[in-house]
């Protein structure tokens, strides 16, 4: 029984990656991705009250709204490659008034909105290139807790695009985070996620987009 016992332990070790297998695995699913996933610029006018404005003359009224021009910046990826279709989360392109794309080959190219639904947080954007690099999509629901993800985007500023950072799946399913009457099926994973990131991918250990 204690030989049996010992092979069986031999043979569970023998059968675990190794940690340069485990290693190339991340690599390679970050090396196959990466060129899917843009960053976004979305440049917008919004009003705001400026609370230090004084017109000695008294002609304007200090609490008229002013206009002023902001940017805002985001990640997406390309799910289509032939029409230059482009997932993204509508936060990041709403209310702009000029969108651009940011590809993994550094060229710039304006964008247009082809669908955003506000209740879901999502958008889809179109751009005019050739040789663009597209996703593979993945199917969420065979999911597994436990499993892990990479999310690749652009935290804090475009110096930072392309970030990657892993995590493991914490949980499916999630809603009522934000707001009960958002649609909210959300998977739950603990890979760093920083401002500039919304919009980019989670792909699965298979380099398939899954969120």
């Amino acid at each position: 029984m204690k030989k049996i016992f010992s092979i069986l332990i031999i043979t569970f070790v023998f059968a675990l990656p190794a940690k340069e297998d485990f290693n190339e695995l991340f690599i390679k699913v970050s090396q196959s991705c990466s060129p899917a996933v843009v960053s976004i610029i979305s440049e917008k006018t919004e009003k705001y009250i400026n609370p230090f404005f004084f017109d000695p003359f008294g002609m304007e009224d200090p609490f008229s709204p002013q206009e002023r021009k902001s940017q805002g910046l985001g990640s997406g990826v390309i799910i289509d490659k032939h029409k230059g279709h482009i997932l993204t989360n509508n936060h990041v392109i709403n209310d702009a008034h000029e969108i651009k794309v940011i590809l993994f080959d550094k060229r710039e190219i304006k964008a247009e909105v082809l669908g955003a639904d506000p209740l879901s947080d999502l958008a889809v954007l179109k751009i005019d290139a050739d040789n663009l690099i597209e996703a593979s999509l993945g199917n969420s629901d065979n999911l597994k807790i436990g499993e892990w993800v990479i999310a690749i985007g652009s935290p804090f500023g475009l110096h930072l695009n392309h970030t990657v950072t892993c995590g493991i799946v914490s949980a499916k399913g999630r809603n009522d985070v934000i707001s009960r009457s958002n649609f909210e099926n959300f998977i739950q994973h603990d890979a760093a996620i920083n401002p500039g990131n919304s919009g980019g991918p989670i792909v699965n250990e298979d380099g398939e987009l899954i969120a």
